[in-house]
């Protein structure tokens, strides 16, 4: 089977955020970069076992600069057998998903794997429009992932209960929580990431469709307010006359 993984670059959980130029911008200054987990845990490492089950290759895919080669790297040595970089700034989710779909198609993929979406924008909308693009089925937020043949089954939460579909292959996927445990690279595939192949490829032809015009942080938190568990009487008038949930 042969498998394409889309993975995005995220900040570090512990970045310290900030904006520049009049908060249009998000500043970069010190900012570590890691594979964006969703795509890293679920997507790319689900693939990974497929390939191990049945044979076939992984190749991950991504949207970006040169700057983004490192995080690539990263990827590579959990297991993926290629890279592909579409050599162009993401600028928005329909850029980034026009991009991978034009390569998709042109390499005949079995199943495009993404993670359900990335933890800087939280946006989940790269996958739908891959699979509008390229006119194939979508599973969205599926949690657990079987192949048989040309048909995947596929579980995914719903509210009260869980949903199993059956989709004919080729197909889009996005990648949520249980589909797989997170993989911890070793030495050994860290050693094999620096020889494995890293294509770059000119991107296609396509607009973005949204920009942005300004970033805020969300506000402070509140200073916590402590109350003397034999003070029953301060608790409650607190929660109802400052926090107003009772």
């Amino acid at each position: 089977m042969k498998l394409l993984v889309c993975i995005s670059k995220s900040p570090d959980t512990t970045s310290k955020i900030a904006f520049t130029d009049g908060n249009s911008k998000f500043d970069e200054t010190g900012v570590q970069y890691i594979v964006n987990p969703y795509d890293e845990w679920y997507a790319l490492v689900r693939a990974l076992e497929l390939k191990e089950a049945g044979g076939g290759s992984v190749t991950i895919c991504t949207v970006g600069t040169a700057a983004d080669d490192s995080i690539i790297r990263k990827a590579l040595a959990i297991g993926a057998d290629e890279a592909v970089r579409i050599d162009a700034e993401p600028t928005d989710a329909y850029f980034t998903a026009m991009q991978i779909a034009e390569y998709a198609k042109a390499n005949n993929f079995d199943m495009v794997l993404t993670g359900k979406e990335t933890i800087n924008y939280n946006g989940s909308q790269v996958g739908g429009m891959i699979a509008e693009a390229m006119d194939l089925p979508f599973v969205s937020l599926a949690s657990k992932l079987e192949v048989n043949g040309s048909t995947a089954t596929l579980e995914a939460e719903i509210p009260g209960g869980v949903q199993v579909c059956e989709v004919s292959l080729p197909a889009v996927v996005s990648c949520a929580k249980g589909m797989a445990e997170q993989r911890i690279p070793n030495m050994r595939g860290i050693m094999a990431a620096r020889t494995k192949p890293l294509n770059v490829v000119a991107p296609a032809d396509v607009p973005s469709l949204t920009s942005f015009e300004s970033y805020a942080l969300p506000p402070a938190k509140a200073e916590c307010k402590m109350i003397d568990p034999e003070n029953m009487d301060e608790l409650v008038s607190l929660l109802h006359n400052e926090a107003k949930v009772i």
